[in-house]
């Protein structure tokens, strides 16, 4: 652990150590103090009692997951590795985001009333287990680093995306980001190793991006960066997510701005998203149908002469055999929670080397009777059960 990477501060009476600027290790100061004149900084931060790990951005209670931990990186939403059946990986480094959107389908950032729970993946236990996969998966595939997150927040991502590209199987690399922490130097070292970046600007106009975005969104400074994206090695697809009533006039500056800049250099340089109310989302009043999103986005490709209905192909998505999964709807288990879980009212527990999302108010230590209910794109979620 270098100290380059610590800073060091005292704030509500506990010592805090925050690590690249994500990690943030806190110790009452009484107990800092009588640690200090015994044990070493690295010494501390690493195993002293009572200390608190939170995702310094969200303030959550933050979870390492670390080979040595033994946490599988398949099975959750969250975290790891996701296999949807097609040659696209999903690669899932961490949870946590710096903006607030008042649409996000996952009610992330600061002010989410659902998510308990940040996760953190080591970046060699990520890079091997996207090293199975992918072998599995065969040749031409594309790992898409993205995730309930902004994934520049991962302190590590340097070193995840070198050890990602020497990877054989993976041809392309890709990557959703919001913007905010693009810059001239980060630029230059994601052009070593990704070739798409899949840019979520919502909104031309700072005042309407920033009311979507729940924060303020520097959209001039992002505006730059997607401009220096461009100029780069890497593709750039801008993907805003269509708000009626929000974001309706935005949409074609929006258009107008990825063709200006040469965006699409090999992909499409535009996908519009739809907004769509989720269970655990955050909801609108408004949104549009299907068949009204589909036809105004085909009188948008006929005025400004791009394709915007975007397919699979258009990405090079193929279906490719899914990893076998080892657990069926239906059966039951019964083993321990070793951790908790992304939302209230949920832990963690493995069975048969996959991690199982546990619906139960039982504490982490204890052992649970619990049933599979949901084993779609092979994310495991289960109930307890007497």
């Amino acid at each position: 652990m270098s100290a380059e990477h610590i800073r060091e501060y005292e704030e509500d009476n506990d010592k805090v150590f925050l690590i690249r600027g994500f990690i943030e290790v806190r110790i009452p100061l009484k107990y800092y103090h009588k640690l200090a004149k015994r044990y070493s900084t690295e010494y501390i931060i690493s195993f002293a009692e009572p200390r608190m790990v939170v995702n310094h951005i969200t303030k959550r209670q933050l979870v390492f997951i670390t080979r040595e931990c033994g946490i599988p990186l398949l099975g959750h939403p969250a975290f790891g590795i996701i296999d949807r059946g097609t040659n696209l990986i999903q690669v899932r480094p961490l949870t946590g985001c710096n903006l607030n959107c008042i649409f996000c389908s996952v009610d992330e950032g600061r002010i989410s009333r659902t998510r308990a729970t940040d996760y953190i993946v080591e970046p060699g236990y990520l890079a091997d287990k996207l090293k199975e996969v992918a072998k599995f998966k065969g040749g031409g595939v594309e790992a898409h680093i993205d995730g309930q997150c902004e994934p520049l927040l991962y302190p590590y991502m340097e070193e995840l995306l070198e050890r990602m590209s020497r990877i054989k199987e993976i041809e392309v690399i890709s990557m959703q980001t919001n913007g905010i922490l693009l810059n001239e130097a980060r630029i230059e070292m994601l052009e070593e190793y990704v070739t798409r970046i899949n840019l979520s600007i919502n909104a031309i106009d700072e005042a309407i991006a920033s009311m979507l975005a729940g924060a303020r969104y520097p959209i001039r400074r992002v505006l730059a960066n997607a401009k220096r994206v461009v100029d780069s090695n890497m593709d750039l697809l801008i993907a805003p997510v269509w708000v009626p009533g929000y974001n309706d006039r935005e949409i074609e500056k929006i258009i107008r701005f990825a063709l200006e800049i040469g965006a699409g250099k090999r992909y499409p340089p535009v996908g519009i998203q739809k907004y769509i109310p989720y269970r655990h989302g955050r909801k609108l009043k408004k949104s549009l149908t299907f068949r009204e999103f589909y036809n105004k986005l085909a009188e948008w490709e006929t005025e400004f002469g791009v394709k915007l209905i975007l397919r699979p192909a258009d990405f090079g998505m193929e279906k490719r055999a899914r990893i076998p999964s080892p657990i069926s709807k239906g059966e039951r288990f019964r083993a321990q929670l070793i951790a908790e879980g992304r939302m209230f009212g949920e832990k963690l527990a493995i069975v048969r080397d996959r991690v199982i999302t546990v619906r139960t108010d039982r504490r982490v230590g204890e052992f649970a009777n619990f049933e599979i209910v949901r084993t779609h794109d092979g994310i495991f979620l289960a109930v307890e059960v007497q």
